[in-house]
């Protein structure tokens, strides 16, 4: 009797998942640092309250951010590349998956919450690695930005934040079949609400108002703009990430698999990772071409 498709063997589902973008030390400390920068980037306002004004937390900060992080993944690259790390394929297939990803933002970008672009970003972060997810999404904001004229000081913002979901969705544990999909489409729904909410940090300290209950108050400590923030968050825009967080979450139950066994098709065709061996051509005379 066959063994059921559940069962499989270790080796198999060990390739879930093929690293297209080794994360070496150096490429590893370039994206720590690239993150830190974010990190800082979103929450300055809480921790140096006593000098950051409602009317300017996060005003004039934004061309910094981008500033500092172009550079920084560029670098990234480039040390993946001096590495050996990324080669011309994993660069053209970034290239298509932020393409696609552009397309997918086109029809509605974020109107309503109706945003499908990480329906395609959380299943090449889960085949492709988590290397490769935080690229992508930094390249698919940038690329449906520069497509839809959605370049504005929030950009930066949106560049972490789907950049941190496709490197989640690489950090998933290694499972297969019909507990994968659920646990991809558990994930894009939880990943999408954190995206609004992360996002709204960039927002938030100074379009808020200042005669509100959940605005942010300059001296008013740590605590109490966090809870402001809660507050300003579950009503104001919960319901667009409740959105967001159902359509990525159906468009991987429904779509999941066949676009996974795609890229998993692709993943092995270009043979990511494997070692180019050049042998000498056998076979070949040193006679003339008419002996």
């Amino acid at each position: 009797m066959a063994e059921p498709k559940t069962d499989l063997a270790p080796d198999v589902v060990q390739r879930s998942r093929v690293a297209v973008v080794n994360l070496r030390p150096r490429a590893s400390v370039l994206l720590a640092v690239t993150t830190l920068v974010g990190v800082v980037g979103f929450t300055w306002p809480l921790f140096l309250h006593g000098n950051a004004a409602a009317g300017q937390a996060h005003a004039a900060d934004a061309p910094w951010i981008f500033i500092a992080v172009l550079p920084l993944l560029l670098a990234a690259v480039l040390s993946a590349l001096a590495e050996g790390s990324l080669d011309a394929k994993a660069i053209a297939l970034l290239g298509i998956l932020a393409a696609c990803g552009a397309a997918l933002r086109v029809p509605s970008p974020g109107v309503a919450g109706f945003e499908p672009v990480f329906f395609l970003l959380i299943p090449a972060g889960r085949v492709l690695g988590r290397g490769f997810g935080f690229v992508l999404g930094v390249l698919t904001i940038v690329a449906s930005a520069l497509i839809t004229g959605g370049v504005g000081p929030w950009l930066p913002f949106q560049m972490f934040g789907a950049a941190w979901i496709g490197f989640g969705a690489g950090c998933l544990p290694p499972v297969r079949g019909r507990i994968e999909i659920g646990m991809l489409a558990g994930y894009a729904a939880v990943a999408c609400v954190l995206y609004g909410t992360v996002l709204n940090m960039w927002f938030w300290p100074f379009g808020a108002g200042t005669r509100t209950s959940f605005s942010f108050v300059p001296g008013a400590g740590l605590i109490h703009n966090l809870h402001s923030f809660i507050i300003f968050d579950l009503t104001t825009s919960l319901g667009f990430d409740l959105t967001r967080a159902v359509t990525n979450g159906v468009l991987v139950l429904v779509l999941g698999r066949p676009v996974l066994a795609a890229l998993r098709r692709a993943s092995r065709r270009a043979a990511f990772g494997v070692p180019v061996v050049h042998e000498p051509a056998m076979g070949l005379t040193t006679g003339a071409p008419g002996d």
